[in-house]
């Protein structure tokens, strides 16, 4: 890490802190990755981090829910909660001058929640309506399942829990994970915007330096589903969805692998909307993207089509995806980096898609990694670095999964 704009503090309970520091814009964001994700959900009770996420701002310190909330709508706070596998993250973006203030009010939503009997149910609610919003999406049900027999568990679980389990979440079921697993030791929170780093750390330190340690929660991987597999939906559309083996992050051959996967699918002019879609009008929709975790990585693509048209969608897809071995032209790659430096431009002005940079950077790699290294390694491709990937790594071992009316078979 080189930007001299960029500073890095880690405080003595093991929180770490980054804060680039980018004069020309009037906005601060945060994003803090606290170590208390799905993966950390106790069997039987999956979904308990992601109803913790929403019960957390339902009152914290002297404020209660409806209180916190106008206080944080009156500062002009844009803010989110997610759940992912391994990280709570919590987002946050306003004017420069409100980020202080707003940053004490989340020192008591992350150290001092009222986790209030009486918002419980509204946060089961919550969660039922969006577990159930994902049995009338099959495309999302489709990617979710797909994850869940690609990734090893406990990373390949859906992070909202399934309604099986959900009868079994109770409000001493979040306060435990709370107790358990909210600590400072782990946690990353990255800062972006027009902001002075010193002042930071010191507000910081002030806000959370007392947020006391809590022993690492180990998780034992397991394996993941079934590598060939069919869940019927009647419907007269088939959703297909294919992973096989890609990087991890941290690994040196990333930008190769992602680059990969945008030929494959970075625009109307890739390679699997081109083949699938334009040529043959097999689907009417068709992706792949490079999915990395920290440990282990797979490309994930998707096809909608007819289901008089799913078997030969399937194997054509298929095909497309071993082909890519077979030649990458100097135009494709052209396109590939145009659209990241694009994205790099545009992540380059928003003091949100950097704090949030900043904090994932240094779960994955240890350090931050500026936009020009971003630059330097996306400039550094070329069709024969990215083939020699390929060959290494072929799209091969597929994992697919149908849902539809009939299963289909699989010719690779």
């Amino acid at each position: 890490m080189t930007d001299q704009n960029v500073h890095t503090h880690q405080f003595g309970n093991g929180l770490m802190l980054i804060v680039e520091e980018m004069p020309d814009v009037q906005s601060a964001a945060f994003s803090m990755l606290i170590p208390a994700g799905s993966i950390f959900d106790p069997p039987g009770q999956y979904g308990t981090a992601s109803m913790l996420a929403d019960w957390l701002t339902r009152g914290a310190g002297t404020q209660n829910s409806r209180e916190l909330s106008s206080t944080l709508d009156n500062l002009g706070l844009q803010r989110s909660e997610h759940v992912g596998a391994r990280h709570t993250s919590i987002y946050g973006a306003c004017v420069a001058d409100k980020l202080v203030e707003c940053l004490r009010i989340y020192g008591d939503i992350l150290m001092r929640p009222m986790l209030p009997d009486d918002q419980f149910e509204p946060v089961k609610l919550g969660a039922e309506h969006s577990l159930l919003s994902v049995e009338d999406d099959p495309q999302r049900k489709t990617m979710i399942e797909l994850r869940r027999r690609s990734f090893t568990r406990p990373w390949g679980l859906p992070s909202d829990g399934s309604l099986e389990d959900l009868p079994n979440i109770t409000p001493d079921a979040l306060r435990n994970h709370f107790e358990k697993s909210f600590c400072p030791n782990g946690s990353i929170l990255g800062i972006a915007g027009n902001v002075d780093a010193k002042e930071l750390i010191q507000v910081i330190g002030d806000v959370l330096g007392e947020w006391p340690r809590k022993p690492a929660i180990v998780v034992t991987p397991g394996g993941t589903g079934p590598q060939r597999d069919f869940i019927e939906h009647d419907s007269a559309q088939t959703h297909i969805g294919v992973s096989y083996q890609s990087v991890s992050y941290p690994d040196p051959d990333y930008y190769n692998a992602w680059a990969a996967a945008s030929v494959l699918s970075g625009g109307m002019s890739a390679r699997l909307f081109t083949e699938v879609r334009e040529k043959r009008g097999l689907c009417y929709s068709i992706s792949a993207s490079q999915a990395s975790m920290k440990h282990e990585g797979r490309v994930v693509c998707y096809a909608g089509t007819s289901n008089e048209r799913a078997q030969e969608t399937l194997d054509v897809m298929l095909q497309e995806l071993v082909r890519l071995g077979d030649g990458i032209e100097q135009n494709e790659l052209d396109r590939c980096k145009a659209r990241a430096k694009s994205s790099l431009i545009m992540q380059q002005e928003s003091s949100r898609g950097r704090s949030s940079s900043l904090a994932r950077n240094w779960f994955l790699l240890g350090e931050v990694r500026t936009l020009d290294e971003v630059r330097k390694e996306i400039d550094a491709l070329t069709t024969e670095s990215i083939l020699e990937y390929v060959h290494r790594m072929p799209a091969k071992d597929f994992t697919v999964l149908t849902v539809g009316p009939k299963a289909l078979e699989v010719n690779s």
